[in-house]
Protein backbone atom coordinates (compact mmCIF):
# COMPACT_ATOMS: atom_id res chain seq x y z
CA UNK A 1 0.00 0.00 0.00
CA UNK A 2 2.56 2.20 0.92
CA UNK A 3 4.58 1.73 -2.24
CA UNK A 4 1.19 2.23 -4.59
CA UNK A 5 1.02 5.40 -2.77
CA UNK A 6 4.57 6.99 -3.33
CA UNK A 7 3.97 5.74 -7.04
CA UNK A 8 0.32 7.78 -7.29
CA UNK A 9 2.28 10.93 -5.79
CA UNK A 10 5.56 10.43 -8.40
CA UNK A 11 3.14 10.62 -11.16
CA UNK A 12 0.75 13.16 -10.07
CA UNK A 13 3.75 15.86 -9.38
CA UNK A 14 4.79 16.17 -13.14
CA UNK A 15 1.54 15.91 -13.92
CA UNK A 16 0.58 19.01 -11.54
CA UNK A 17 3.96 20.73 -12.97
CA UNK A 18 3.12 20.39 -16.56
CA UNK A 19 -0.47 21.85 -15.86
CA UNK A 20 0.76 24.66 -14.26
CA UNK A 21 3.02 25.24 -17.07
CA UNK A 22 0.61 24.35 -19.64
CA UNK A 23 -1.85 27.19 -17.71
CA UNK A 24 0.37 29.97 -20.05
CA UNK A 25 2.44 29.39 -22.79
CA UNK A 26 2.32 29.61 -26.38
CA UNK A 27 0.48 32.70 -26.67
CA UNK A 28 -2.18 32.62 -23.83
CA UNK A 29 -0.67 34.56 -21.35
CA UNK A 30 -2.07 37.83 -20.74
CA UNK A 31 -1.36 41.46 -19.50
CA UNK A 32 0.86 41.02 -16.41
CA UNK A 33 0.95 37.58 -16.30
CA UNK A 34 4.21 35.85 -15.60
CA UNK A 35 6.35 34.50 -18.60
CA UNK A 36 9.23 32.87 -19.73
CA UNK A 37 9.75 34.36 -23.55
CA UNK A 38 7.64 36.85 -25.83
CA UNK A 39 6.04 33.48 -27.63
CA UNK A 40 4.18 33.05 -24.04
CA UNK A 41 2.49 36.64 -24.26
CA UNK A 42 -0.74 36.84 -26.37
CA UNK A 43 -1.00 39.25 -29.63
CA UNK A 44 0.04 42.68 -28.34
CA UNK A 45 2.04 42.02 -25.82
CA UNK A 46 5.73 40.89 -24.81
CA UNK A 47 7.58 39.07 -22.37
CA UNK A 48 9.16 42.12 -20.24
CA UNK A 49 11.35 42.62 -16.80
CA UNK A 50 11.49 45.10 -14.57
CA UNK A 51 13.32 44.83 -11.27
CA UNK A 52 12.23 48.22 -10.15
CA UNK A 53 8.66 47.42 -10.55
CA UNK A 54 7.66 43.70 -10.01
CA UNK A 55 9.71 40.55 -9.69
CA UNK A 56 10.61 38.03 -12.42
CA UNK A 57 9.33 38.50 -16.35
CA UNK A 58 5.60 39.54 -16.89
CA UNK A 59 3.56 39.94 -20.54
CA UNK A 60 3.25 43.58 -21.14
CA UNK A 61 2.15 45.98 -23.74
CA UNK A 62 4.15 46.68 -26.84
CA UNK A 63 2.41 49.33 -28.38
CA UNK A 64 0.69 52.44 -27.45
CA UNK A 65 -2.90 52.97 -28.73
CA UNK A 66 -2.86 54.65 -32.20
CA UNK A 67 -4.61 57.85 -30.75
CA UNK A 68 -4.95 60.03 -33.98
CA UNK A 69 -6.71 57.03 -35.85
CA UNK A 70 -9.64 57.50 -33.04
CA UNK A 71 -12.64 59.72 -33.81
CA UNK A 72 -11.64 59.77 -37.85
CA UNK A 73 -9.18 62.42 -36.98
CA UNK A 74 -12.08 64.89 -36.68
CA UNK A 75 -10.98 66.30 -33.15
CA UNK A 76 -8.85 69.57 -32.51
CA UNK A 77 -5.38 68.54 -32.19
CA UNK A 78 -4.90 69.94 -28.19
CA UNK A 79 -8.08 67.29 -27.64
CA UNK A 80 -5.99 64.42 -27.72
CA UNK A 81 -3.49 62.91 -25.55
CA UNK A 82 -0.54 61.13 -26.88
CA UNK A 83 2.32 59.19 -25.34
CA UNK A 84 5.90 60.98 -25.10
CA UNK A 85 8.85 59.80 -23.89
CA UNK A 86 11.26 61.56 -21.38
CA UNK A 87 14.80 61.94 -23.10
CA UNK A 88 14.31 59.81 -26.25
CA UNK A 89 17.49 59.66 -27.15
CA UNK A 90 18.70 58.72 -24.13
CA UNK A 91 19.41 55.40 -24.93
CA UNK A 92 21.31 52.72 -23.20
CA UNK A 93 22.97 50.52 -26.26
CA UNK A 94 26.13 49.21 -24.34
CA UNK A 95 28.15 52.29 -24.73
CA UNK A 96 29.93 53.84 -21.40
CA UNK A 97 28.91 57.29 -21.23
CA UNK A 98 29.15 59.80 -17.47
CA UNK A 99 25.63 60.38 -17.60
CA UNK A 100 22.35 57.97 -17.28
CA UNK A 101 19.84 56.87 -19.86
CA UNK A 102 16.51 56.75 -20.18
CA UNK A 103 15.42 54.42 -23.00
CA UNK A 104 16.11 50.74 -24.22
CA UNK A 105 14.42 50.98 -27.73
CA UNK A 106 15.32 53.12 -30.80
CA UNK A 107 13.64 56.36 -31.27
CA UNK A 108 11.93 54.54 -34.56
CA UNK A 109 11.03 51.36 -32.22
CA UNK A 110 9.29 54.00 -30.22
CA UNK A 111 7.44 55.46 -32.90
CA UNK A 112 6.38 52.59 -34.08
CA UNK A 113 5.21 51.63 -30.39
CA UNK A 114 2.97 54.44 -30.03
CA UNK A 115 4.60 57.27 -29.04
CA UNK A 116 3.81 60.48 -30.53
CA UNK A 117 6.16 62.78 -28.90
CA UNK A 118 9.67 62.91 -28.36
CA UNK A 119 11.57 65.47 -25.43
CA UNK A 120 14.89 65.79 -27.52
CA UNK A 121 18.20 68.08 -26.07
CA UNK A 122 19.97 69.64 -28.37
CA UNK A 123 23.59 70.98 -27.64
CA UNK A 124 26.15 72.65 -29.46
CA UNK A 125 29.10 70.20 -30.45
CA UNK A 126 31.87 68.74 -33.04
CA UNK A 127 30.51 71.60 -34.92
CA UNK A 128 27.16 70.67 -35.50
CA UNK A 129 24.57 69.49 -33.38
CA UNK A 130 24.49 67.11 -31.01
CA UNK A 131 22.14 64.87 -28.60
CA UNK A 132 23.59 65.14 -25.22
CA UNK A 133 22.60 64.25 -21.38
CA UNK A 134 24.90 67.17 -20.03
CA UNK A 135 24.84 69.70 -17.45
CA UNK A 136 26.02 73.53 -17.67
CA UNK A 137 24.75 73.78 -20.94
CA UNK A 138 27.71 72.02 -22.55
CA UNK A 139 28.29 68.63 -24.38
CA UNK A 140 31.13 66.37 -23.99
CA UNK A 141 32.51 62.95 -25.12
CA UNK A 142 31.03 61.38 -22.21
CA UNK A 143 27.51 62.54 -22.05
CA UNK A 144 27.20 62.62 -25.96
CA UNK A 145 24.51 60.20 -27.38
CA UNK A 146 24.19 60.61 -31.28
CA UNK A 147 24.38 63.75 -34.12
CA UNK A 148 20.76 65.52 -33.72
CA UNK A 149 20.61 65.01 -38.03
CA UNK A 150 20.54 60.50 -36.76
CA UNK A 151 17.32 61.05 -34.49
CA UNK A 152 15.93 63.51 -36.94
CA UNK A 153 16.35 61.16 -39.86
CA UNK A 154 14.31 58.42 -37.99
CA UNK A 155 11.47 60.81 -37.46
CA UNK A 156 11.20 61.82 -40.82
CA UNK A 157 11.63 58.21 -42.05
CA UNK A 158 8.29 57.40 -39.74
CA UNK A 159 6.50 60.36 -40.95
CA UNK A 160 7.36 59.26 -44.81
CA UNK A 161 5.73 55.87 -44.23
CA UNK A 162 3.11 56.77 -42.15
CA UNK A 163 1.21 59.49 -43.76
CA UNK A 164 -1.41 59.95 -41.54
CA UNK A 165 0.24 60.37 -38.18
CA UNK A 166 2.01 63.83 -36.32
CA UNK A 167 4.51 64.24 -34.21
CA UNK A 168 5.55 66.36 -31.64
CA UNK A 169 9.35 67.17 -30.72
CA UNK A 170 9.84 69.51 -27.37
CA UNK A 171 13.30 70.70 -27.67
CA UNK A 172 15.80 71.38 -24.38
CA UNK A 173 17.64 73.64 -26.16
CA UNK A 174 21.63 74.69 -25.49
CA UNK A 175 22.17 75.43 -29.31
CA UNK A 176 23.92 78.28 -29.83
CA UNK A 177 25.14 78.59 -33.63
CA UNK A 178 22.64 81.25 -35.07
CA UNK A 179 20.32 78.99 -37.17
CA UNK A 180 22.04 75.63 -36.34
CA UNK A 181 18.43 74.19 -35.42
CA UNK A 182 17.06 75.35 -38.70
CA UNK A 183 20.10 73.90 -40.29
CA UNK A 184 19.80 70.17 -39.11
CA UNK A 185 15.92 69.76 -39.09
CA UNK A 186 16.28 71.59 -42.84
CA UNK A 187 19.28 68.69 -43.78
CA UNK A 188 16.89 66.08 -42.34
CA UNK A 189 14.65 66.46 -44.56
CA UNK A 190 11.48 67.20 -42.16
CA UNK A 191 11.04 70.54 -43.01
CA UNK A 192 8.26 69.48 -45.66
CA UNK A 193 6.30 68.37 -42.54
CA UNK A 194 6.63 71.72 -40.54
CA UNK A 195 3.60 73.07 -38.65
CA UNK A 196 4.39 77.10 -38.93
CA UNK A 197 4.09 78.91 -35.75
CA UNK A 198 1.85 81.64 -37.36
CA UNK A 199 -0.81 79.24 -37.62
CA UNK A 200 -0.35 77.96 -33.83
CA UNK A 201 -3.67 79.61 -31.48
CA UNK A 202 -2.31 82.15 -29.50
CA UNK A 203 -5.77 83.34 -27.93
CA UNK A 204 -7.00 80.40 -26.47
CA UNK A 205 -8.71 79.02 -29.55
CA UNK A 206 -9.13 75.43 -30.74
CA UNK A 207 -5.78 73.71 -32.48
CA UNK A 208 -6.67 73.10 -36.02
CA UNK A 209 -8.61 69.28 -36.70
CA UNK A 210 -6.21 66.64 -36.92
CA UNK A 211 -7.51 65.37 -40.21
CA UNK A 212 -6.95 68.97 -41.64
CA UNK A 213 -3.43 68.75 -40.32
CA UNK A 214 -2.84 65.83 -42.73
CA UNK A 215 -4.37 66.89 -45.69
CA UNK A 216 -2.19 69.74 -45.58
CA UNK A 217 1.04 67.60 -44.59
CA UNK A 218 1.61 69.71 -41.51
CA UNK A 219 2.62 66.73 -39.69
CA UNK A 220 5.77 67.81 -37.13
CA UNK A 221 5.20 70.03 -34.39
CA UNK A 222 8.52 71.56 -32.74
CA UNK A 223 8.77 73.25 -29.99
CA UNK A 224 12.20 74.99 -28.29
CA UNK A 225 12.83 75.84 -24.75
CA UNK A 226 14.38 79.31 -25.94
CA UNK A 227 11.97 81.93 -26.52
CA UNK A 228 14.09 83.99 -28.88
CA UNK A 229 14.15 81.43 -31.40
CA UNK A 230 9.94 81.94 -32.20
CA UNK A 231 11.07 85.10 -34.27
CA UNK A 232 14.62 84.04 -35.32
CA UNK A 233 14.17 80.53 -36.94
CA UNK A 234 10.11 80.17 -36.36
CA UNK A 235 10.14 77.25 -33.94
CA UNK A 236 7.70 78.04 -31.50
CA UNK A 237 8.85 78.79 -27.60
CA UNK A 238 7.41 75.80 -25.50
CA UNK A 239 5.97 77.96 -22.64
CA UNK A 240 3.45 80.22 -24.86
CA UNK A 241 1.44 76.76 -25.69
CA UNK A 242 2.25 74.11 -22.92
CA UNK A 243 1.76 73.71 -19.01
CA UNK A 244 3.62 71.06 -17.33
CA UNK A 245 3.52 69.07 -13.95
CA UNK A 246 6.47 69.10 -11.71
CA UNK A 247 7.51 66.34 -9.45
CA UNK A 248 4.85 65.17 -7.55
CA UNK A 249 2.53 68.25 -7.54
CA UNK A 250 -0.64 68.40 -9.54
CA UNK A 251 -1.32 70.31 -12.21
CA UNK A 252 -3.45 73.03 -12.08
CA UNK A 253 -5.10 73.89 -15.73
CA UNK A 254 -5.01 77.58 -15.48
CA UNK A 255 -3.86 78.40 -18.62
CA UNK A 256 -5.84 79.02 -21.48
CA UNK A 257 -7.87 75.85 -23.20
CA UNK A 258 -5.83 75.43 -26.33
CA UNK A 259 -2.73 75.42 -23.97
CA UNK A 260 -1.16 71.41 -24.46
CA UNK A 261 -0.47 70.04 -21.25
CA UNK A 262 3.04 67.99 -20.55
CA UNK A 263 1.89 65.53 -17.78
CA UNK A 264 5.07 64.16 -16.42
CA UNK A 265 4.45 60.29 -14.73
CA UNK A 266 6.52 59.43 -12.75
CA UNK A 267 6.66 55.59 -12.06
CA UNK A 268 8.22 55.03 -8.53
CA UNK A 269 6.04 51.35 -8.94
CA UNK A 270 5.04 50.62 -12.99
CA UNK A 271 2.93 47.33 -11.62
CA UNK A 272 -0.41 48.34 -11.58
CA UNK A 273 -0.08 51.11 -14.76
CA UNK A 274 1.75 48.51 -17.55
Amino acid sequence: MELQRISTLLILAPLLFMATIAACSNGTCKLLDDCETDGDCEAGLYCFSCPQGYAGSKCVRSTATPVFNLMNNSLPFNKYSFLTTHNAFAIDNGTIRLTPTNQEDTVAQQLNNGVRALMLDTYDFEDTVWLCHSFGGKCYDATKFTPAINTLKEIEAFLSSNPKEIVTIILEDYVQAPNGLTKVFTDSGLKKYWFPVTSMPKGGQDWPLVSDMVAKNQRLLVFSSVRSKEQSEGIAYQWNYMVENQCKLLLTRNSTPSHFVVANLYMYNSQNII
